[in-house]
């Protein structure tokens, strides 16, 4: 009987500092551990150089706006044997669609969007005007600190309002504001920022969908809440950007309303969705969701999500792999087959849990009485 033959690739991951890479390279190892990874970072002591079997080699790389970017990438590449690519972060994805553009392919395969498309979404203003008028997003207005529309936001938007940096992760910038003066304030406290979004509040659940698309077909998509965050009290907004603790989602409206949000955007910008697509969402008071942003790459609790059942971050090495859709599963509403939730905090791995019942077992509370 003649053994399967394994074929080893070499992936590359930009930006493996962050979160999001090492959860994507994390899920790589294990389900590939006879690819070569390599990774790359403008930082030198960037994490994932340096947590122990995540890489098989790392370099420290130019920033993707220098000129000398993508001479390097090209140069790594070639030397390196590259198959393809997992790019992250935001503004890496906006360069290489700009490759794209100018060069009429990618330094080496990828799976991602047109340049239009990753520049409307990542500037968070810009999707608000192409959104204005909808009701996917609350009422919202851009201001920045030359033009800060005092007079709108108190009488357009109203108090309370949500303040954030036009771009950036994490909740940059982002506080709920009660006021003319703490709105002037935090402008002042933030003016290394040239630019925000005010909205609305909203003041239900935290929803998060991350998607696959291909050339405009909506392929699957799978839902969670997003409850607590990582060292909230950290943060003014008490919003990091990190989710702490999550509830994964069985609720096929949440997939309905983001596959109309993007239908929406493929008319209005005329390029069809191609790649991951991330939603980040809230409910107001009635339990209506309202975007309030849409990112352009895999989220950073993919590789939880994969170990639940929900992997497409093998999705998307099946495609770079193929050059096409043709062997992933079709799964617009996915469905968890446990009430899963997870935990998650700094220097530790995610943990997942089958169900939230676990937080009140009486086993855990010691009776004094």
């Amino acid at each position: 009987m003649k053994g399967k033959i394994v074929m080893e690739k070499t992936v590359l991951v930009t930006g493996i500092g962050g979160l999001t890479p090492r959860s994507i390279t994390g899920i790589i190892r294990e389900n590939h551990p006879d690819y070569k990874i390599i990774g790359c970072d403008i930082e030198k002591k960037a994490m994932g150089f340096f947590m122990k079997g995540l890489l098989d080699e790392y370099y420290v790389c130019p920033r993707c706006t220098d000129s000398e970017y993508f001479t390097w990438i090209e140069k790594l590449v070639e030397s390196k044997h590259i198959d393809y690519a997992f790019v992250q972060p935001e503004s890496e994805i906006v360069e290489w669609g700009a490759y794209y553009e100018k060069n009429g392919r990618f330094p080496c395969p990828v799976f991602m969007g047109s340049k239009l498309l990753s520049e409307s979404l990542r500037d968070k203003s810009i999707m608000a005007d192409l959104l204005e008028g909808t009701d996917f997003i609350p009422k919202t207005i851009k201001v920045t600190q030359e033009n800060p529309r005092f007079e709108d936001v108190e009488n357009e938007i109203g108090f309370p309002c949500w303040i954030r940096a036009t771009e950036g992760t994490g909740g940059l910038g982002s506080l709920r504001l009660d006021d003319i003066s703490s709105y002037r304030s935090w402008l002042f406290i933030n003016a290394n920022i040239p630019e925000f979004t005010v909205s609305e509040f909203l003041t239900g659940r935290h929803l998060a969908n991350e998607m696959l698309y291909y050339n405009g077909e909506y392929v699957k998509g799978a839902a969670l809440e997003c409850a607590e965050y990582v060292m909230a009290n950290t943060a003014p907004s008490h919003v990091t950007g990190n989710t702490h603790f999550a509830r994964f989602l069985n609720e096929d409206r949440i997939n309905k309303f983001c596959d109309e949000c993007i239908k929406y955007l493929e008319k209005k910008l005329g390029v069809p969705a191609h790649g991951i697509l991330s939603f980040d969402l809230k409910e107001d008071k009635n339990g209506e969701m309202k975007v309030t942003e849409i990112n352009i790459r895999h989220m950073a609790y993919a590789g939880v999500m994969a170990h639940v059942g929900f992997d497409l971050i093998e999705d998307t090495i099946r495609i770079m792999e193929d050059g096409n859709c043709n062997n992933v599963v079709r799964d617009q509403y996915h469905h968890y087959d446990k009430p899963y939730v997870f935990l998650r905090d700094v220097d530790v791995e995610p943990i997942i849990l089958e169900s939230e019942e676990i937080f009140d077992d009486p086993k855990a509370y010691f009776n004094i009485k």
